[in-house]
């Protein structure tokens, strides 16, 4: 006999048909049970996964990676400034930016963030290009003082593209009739629509140059990044602010990046997951410890074996070792039933979620209520291996009561009525 002798009885008692079927019953719970706790666990995380990471795109496609803001000042040489962070190995682009508050009035009124950008470098460090809906950022021409708005915040105004807006800032021009707010009537030239309320209703876009003459700058706010890892982006920013301060002039820079802005969300997002994660590994406890049941049942139905198997000088380590083999092994089965089902759920999950839309005639994420209106997923491997450790950990546990009941068996009293 080459293999362990507890893993050669261990297997053999689970091949073996049983005299009492509502074992083999109780083992299939368990077996089902535990697959269905690890199928559920890897669906929900990876679509968790999915929406973390759709937000993050989303919210990245309209906000830089990193921001260098001048300090009570403004860029003056900013094609310098993009030079001098562009040779930074972590830089995938930068680009200028000008940055005020606006009260808008079409039809109706609304506040909003106003940008200006240069269209021709915004692509380097945003994806607000690929979110217009109608026009298109090379309409912003300067000195035309056109402007593009978010879709919500157009709608609030009542105005669509070749309508005109006024935009009142909250620096004043001193008039013969006192200090007024500047203002000036602009074209609606192109609207966009990115999918995150926060931009959709609050940001509008002007030429950067146009926004300077309106705000009353000598240049640009800052710069905006966009880096090779969006996880260093405090750092590189920090260390290109120093240079910049360093070798332009001797400004001072304040340095943000995207976690700043919005850590509060994506804590929110992260602690969510773990919830889910704690509250489904539960249930695959609670089903791993049918083990429990399964494998009493088990040594009160194998007594007689047990006992023989005592007096014949196996030692109560070993008969607990054989009860805990058979215990695993349905536990492991259960565990690749469920990590196959879950994987392959996970993997196709938007497809089978459009066919029962299509099926049922169901929509589960309206357009109309929801920005992601699509159920994304995202896979991720750790997450699986990470599942499939904890899983193996509560059936490895369960399986220790029942096997130390076993090593207790008295060969003498199981065997006085046989």
């Amino acid at each position: 006999m080459f293999r362990p002798l507890e893993v050669f009885i261990g297997l053999r008692y689970t091949r073996a048909k049983r005299r009492n079927h509502f074992i083999s019953f109780i083992s299939l719970v368990s077996i089902l049970g535990i697959a269905v706790g690890v199928t559920a666990l890897i669906t929900v995380i990876s679509v968790m996964n999915g929406f973390d990471g759709e937000l993050r795109e989303r919210i990245l496609g309209m906000v830089s990676h990193a921001t260098i803001e001048g300090v009570d000042a403004t860029v003056r040489d900013w094609p310098q400034a993009i030079e001098r962070a562009e040779k930074n190995p972590h830089v995938v682009g930068a680009a200028p930016y000008v940055e005020g508050q606006a009260l808008i009035q079409g039809v109706r009124s609304s506040g909003a963030l106003v940008r200006g950008i240069e269209p021709s470098l915004e692509g380097k460090v945003s994806d607000v290009g690929a979110h217009m809906v109608s026009g298109k950022l090379d309409d912003l021409v300067e000195g035309k003082f056109g402007i593009v708005l978010g879709q919500e915040l157009a709608q609030t105004l009542g105005v669509g593209v070749g309508d005109t807006v006024a935009v009142y800032t909250p620096t004043v021009s001193v008039t013969p009739i006192g200090a007024l707010p500047r203002s000036k009537r602009m074209p609606v030239v192109g609207i966009f629509a990115a999918g995150m309320q926060e931009y959709d209703s609050g940001l509008a876009l002007m030429q950067m140059h146009d926004a300077e003459v309106l705000y009353r700058l000598d240049g640009p706010t800052g710069i905006r990044l966009k880096l090779d890892d969006l996880f260093k982006a405090y750092a590189v920013a920090r260390d290109i602010g120093r240079d910049l301060s360093s070798n332009l002039g001797g400004n001072y820079y304040r340095v943000t990046d995207w976690m700043q802005g919005h850590s509060n969300f994506f804590k929110a997002v992260a602690m969510e997951k773990k919830v889910m994660f704690l509250i489904l590994s539960l249930i695959v406890a609670v089903a791993a410890f049918n083990l429990v049941s399964t494998l009493v049942m088990l040594v009160q139905d194998k007594q007689a074996d047990i006992a023989i198997l005592r007096t014949l000088g196996q030692s109560p380590r070993s008969i607990m070792g054989t009860f805990m083999v058979q215990g695993i092994l349905v536990g492991t089965l259960g565990i690749a039933l469920g990590v196959f089902f879950g994987v392959l759920l996970a993997l196709n999950l938007a497809a089978i979620v459009h066919w029962i839309e299509q099926m049922f005639h169901v929509t589960f994420l309206s357009p109309d209520v929801y920005y992601i209106s699509e159920l994304p997923s995202d896979l991720h491997w750790s997450d699986v291996v990470w599942i499939t450790i904890t899983a193996f950990v509560f059936c490895a546990l369960a399986t220790l009561y029942p096997a130390r009941r076993a090593a207790k068996t008295d060969p003498a009293t199981a065997l006085r009525y046989e």
